[in-house]
């Protein structure tokens, strides 16, 4: 049924234009103590108008409560987990932020010539030397501003030391437990993309990739561990088919969370790889905000790193443009800086912990899929990295899918995980709860995912229904796609259609 509830806790928020009280005002201004001007007569007649059309009139509390309340809608890392597998979204620990708000680093201008700018050179040459030796490649450019910038910038300096050798070749081989990044990649760099399938283990298979390796090749884009959870085991083997077919292997590093301290991709024969300092190295993730995708290369690839590079020149840092070989800028000045600042924090407070984060982020995922295995089918029976994926097989039985599963899990406080993703795996459960969370927190969410396994076997209706605590209900994905409802306009300025359409989605509905 439904249930009318208190103001203060409605399920829907209007809008401030549906708030608006014409002659409203959220401020008081005293008296002008100048002369009064004529804008019109400054400014010109064509560049003044009386009123803004449609601006909201409404008071400073009722616009201090309205934002108040929105942001208390936000699900964020503070208040619980984020179980995404594939996007490693760790806790941000405090003290990353107050390095960034540091006065000389968070006010550096851009523009600043080179001697007032030593400091924040000291910091990319440290965080460059301290990736370059996680990574164990030859050399790091932090320019890419993401992860899949990274990959550009990487398959730009692969196709330009080809070239260097006598042509850049056709294409780029890219397993099917990749990320989708990665052949969106190729593509743009104007590569074809040839799909390598994985064995019944969830890893390449080699012989699929011998076949494919030929001189048209330009290199192998691998994700590894792979988005199954699943560690390259023969990766040395992989590397060596590539390179002797004249091609290198590139690696999409957002899985370094389970390497870092353990293993280094450079020892086992990678020519390049980006890292998403979001991820691994615990700088804020999402919302839209900058990221940072560094990129580390082997001793053959760096004479085409991006330019400007930092260079030594007696007590001080200089920036070196005389790089005749660089594919040239991919950036505006020198990456998000903040973003950098808050990666060499995490790094430097770590230490050798680096690694005991790492094996912290192994057992948790491993936790889960031992606690879970009983109640959800594992995609691949190979050993779980730092997450782990199911499919929903045995719920699908019951006529409940992946998302049926992912929006209950709302109604127990929980961030749903990553949903059908990836796509090799029929109705995926992808779980990644990274090093950051408590065992407590851990065995809470095994027992919402357990009392949904129970619940589909008792009632499924219950859960192909939810969520049920939400202010919005299940939602038409499909009309909501095609017929978006972008901006407000004014009642008496929209269709019948969108008139619908926004009471549809405004409509509050709290059940009992």
């Amino acid at each position: 049924m439904i249930q009318k509830v208190s103001p203060h806790i409605v399920q829907n928020e209007p809008l401030l234009f549906e708030r608006s009280t014409p002659g409203k005002c959220g401020c008081e201004l005293p008296p002008l103590d100048v002369p009064p001007v004529d804008a019109q007569q400054v400014l010109g007649k064509e560049n003044v108008r009386d009123e803004i059309e449609d601006f909201p009139e409404i008071s400073e509390l009722e616009v201090l409560r309205h934002f108040t309340r929105l942001s208390s809608w936000n699900y964020g890392i503070d208040l619980g987990l984020y179980p995404l597998g594939s996007c490693t979204m760790k806790y941000n620990p405090r003290v990353n932020e107050v390095v960034a708000r540091l006065e000389g680093l968070a006010w550096a201008h851009p523009y600043q010539p080179e001697e007032l700018s030593q400091g924040a050179m000291e910091v990319i040459a440290m965080l460059e030397q301290a990736l370059a030796e996680i990574t164990g490649m030859d050399a790091v450019t932090l320019q890419p501003a993401a992860g899949a910038h990274g990959e550009f910038t990487g398959i730009l300096m692969i196709r330009a030391l080809l070239e260097s050798r006598g042509g850049p070749r056709k294409k780029i081989l890219v397993p099917d437990s990749a990320h989708g990044t990665n052949p969106a990649t190729a593509a743009m760099i104007g590569y074809t993309v040839e799909n390598i399938r994985s064995n019944e283990r969830g890893m390449v298979d080699l012989e699929a990739l011998a076949k494919a390796a030929n001189e048209d090749v330009a290199a192998l884009m691998i994700t590894n561990p792979n988005t199954l959870g699943i560690f390259e085991e023969n990766i040395q083997k992989i590397c060596a088919i590539l390179h002797d077919c004249g091609g290198l292997v590139y690696m999409d590093g957002a899985n370094m969370n389970a390497l870092a301290g353990i293993v280094r991709p450079g020892d086992f024969g990678i020519d390049v790889m980006h890292l998403n300092l979001h991820k691994t190295f615990s700088t804020p993730h999402g919302g839209g905000g900058p990221g940072a995708g560094a990129v580390a290369v082997a001793k053959s690839l760096t004479p085409f790193l991006p330019a400007p590079r930092l260079k030594r020149e007696g007590d001080r840092w200089v920036w070196n443009y005389d790089l005749p070989q660089s594919v040239g800028r991919v950036r505006a000045f020198y990456g998000n800086f903040g973003v950098l600042v808050r990666a060499l924090a995490y790094v430097l407070a770590h230490g050798n912990g680096i690694r005991q984060a790492t094996l912290d982020a192994l057992l948790n995922a491993n936790y889960v899929r031992a606690a879970l295995e009983p109640y959800y089918d594992i995609a691949y029976p190979s050993p779980t990295m730092h997450e782990c994926v199911f499919s929903d097989d045995r719920q699908a039985k019951k006529g409940v899918r992946t998302g049926d599963i992912a929006k209950r899990l709302i109604d127990y406080g929980f961030h749903p995980y990553t949903v059908s993703f990836p796509l090799i795996v029929r109705g995926a459960l992808m779980i990644e709860p990274t090093e950051t969370e408590s065992k407590r927190e851990l065995d809470l969410f095994i027992d919402a995912m357990i009392s949904i396994a129970k619940e589909v076997e008792e009632n499924p209706e219950l859960v192909k229904k939810a969520p049920y605590s939400t202010r919005t209900r299940r939602v038409d994905e499909v009309t909501a796609a095609r017929r978006p409802i972008v901006r407000w306009r004014r009642n008496e300025n929209r269709t019948p259609q969108q008139a619908q359409d926004v009471k549809e989605a405004s409509s509050s509905q709290v059940t009992a």
